[in-house]
């Protein structure tokens, strides 16, 4: 067994954790109060965000979200569903912050929890048990195992009163959103915290997840580039996921590798998108680089984390291949039909944000109309939907929020665009999209 590094312990009970954020709240309060009285005394006019945005209380808030880890760590994450890109700086800044921020559960705190969902004697039945994560995520943490057959496993633990306490930790959390102004009072702030509880239960779930875990490696056995673990069922309880595991460099590591490995990887992943979104109908929805690994003996792909997985509805796959298909043709009139059936545009919004938002989704399929291989390294797609979604939102008015499935498969894509944008990558996506095209 190894040593494990020292780690907070996670707060179980609902109190705790409510008595975390209200102390949280508290320091906040102080801090506000002080520095307003300061400006007030130079003669300056302070703002409510102004004073709770400052870097103290941004660093306390981060700081005590990822401390209680689960949906306090995650919701601002599943609030912003592209990583924050649209939000002001300071709540992407928190953001930024909590992706980073996991902590491990102290030692004793995980043998107590293995000891309540396996056996008390569970370490001897076991060759090799790393205390010290491989990886620690908002929801739980992942250890290295070796059984006593030799069999090397991926054990996923999930932190202790993460699920119980999901429905007030997203209630707590975005009361403090709210109060920081920073979120316009027209988003429809309920419809999200909604979907994010939804998403949050499913992931929190990891009987569902391992269900997951087997259908999509099911459905990817054709496309032997991709390496998916297999679920160990003999181990897996709800809070416990075991399965093999796989080891290789993480996929940023790869901005060194060759421009052909660099485009074939993102070859095989856009067009592992595709398949996600029109054939399989089930989409691995959470775009976090740490899902992605690359093993350069084999050249094979490791996709890991299936908490997020999502059922795509068949009006939903169809619908956005007839997006693609508009796009591709530069068809507007048809991509803004579509856009309307799938609830991307209301009948209430007026010509010219309907006219935007049929933009951005022309400008987002720009490299389908690319003749040859599109140099996502060289472009600026990023910051121009970037700009576009900006002024949308602000200079158009459009505080609207797609259904829940459009959300996840943008959140997807934006994710590979980004990883792409990194790598440098050429891809022909004209080629790589022809199948679901006419």
């Amino acid at each position: 067994m190894s040593n494990d590094k020292p780690g907070r312990r996670v707060p179980t009970g609902r109190i705790a954790r409510v008595g975390r954020l209200g102390a949280l709240a508290g320091r906040i309060a102080t801090n506000v109060v002080t520095r307003g009285a300061g400006q007030w005394a130079t003669g300056k006019r302070p703002t409510l965000s102004g004073l709770l945005m400052t870097p103290a209380n941004i660093t306390r808030i981060a700081d005590q979200l990822a401390t209680m880890r689960g949906a306090a760590m995650k919701i601002g994450q599943l609030i912003s569903m592209d990583g924050g890109d649209f939000l002001p700086p300071e709540l992407a800044e928190i953001l930024a912050r909590l992706r980073d921020n996991a902590e491990p559960m102290p030692k004793a705190q995980l043998i107590e929890v293995l000891a309540n969902q396996w056996q008390p004697d569970w370490q001897d039945t076991l060759l090799y048990f790393s205390f010290t994560p491989v990886a620690a995520a908002s929801i739980g943490q992942v250890h290295k195992v070796i059984t006593l057959d030799g069999d090397i496993l991926a054990i996923k633990v999930q932190y202790p009163g993460v699920k119980a306490s999901i429905d007030a930790d997203v209630d707590n959390v975005a009361t403090l959103i709210r109060l920081s102004g920073l979120i316009p009072k027209d988003v429809a702030l309920q419809t999200i915290l909604d979907d994010a509880k939804a998403q949050l239960h499913q992931e929190a779930d990891y009987q569902r997840e391992a269900k997951m875990l087997s259908r999509y490696r099911q459905l990817c056995t054709p496309y032997t580039r991709f390496e998916i673990p297999q679920v160990v069922e003999s181990l897996t309880t709800d809070t416990v996921l075991a399965m093999t595991y796989h080891d290789g460099i993480p996929i940023e590591e790869l901005t060194t590798a060759s421009q052909g490995i660099r485009d074939a990887v993102m070859a095989a992943l856009m067009t592992l998108f595709f398949r996600e979104v029109f054939d399989f109908q089930l989409l691995q929805s959470d775009p976090n680089l740490a899902n992605y690994r690359y093993r350069l003996a084999d050249d094979k792909l490791i996709l890991l984390d299936f908490g997020a997985t999502r059922e795509i509805p068949d009006a939903i796959s169809r619908g956005y291949q007839q997006l693609l298909q508009a796009a591709a043709d530069e068809d507007t009139k048809r991509m803004a039909v579509t856009a309307l059936a799938l609830g991307l545009i209301l009948p209430s919004h007026s010509a010219l944000q309907r006219d935007a938002v049929v933009a951005i989704g022309m400008q987002a399929c720009e490299s389908i109309r690319h003749q040859g291989a599109y140099d996502f390294g060289n472009s600026d797609l990023l910051v121009q939907l970037h700009d576009m979604g900006m002024a949308l939102t602000y200079e158009h008015n459009f505080w609207h929020v797609p259904p829940a499935d459009a959300l996840f498969i943008h959140r997807k894509l934006g994710g590979l665009y980004m990883l792409a944008k990194r790598l440098g990558a050429r891809m022909d996506m004209r080629a790589i999209a022809a199948p679901w095209l006419d």
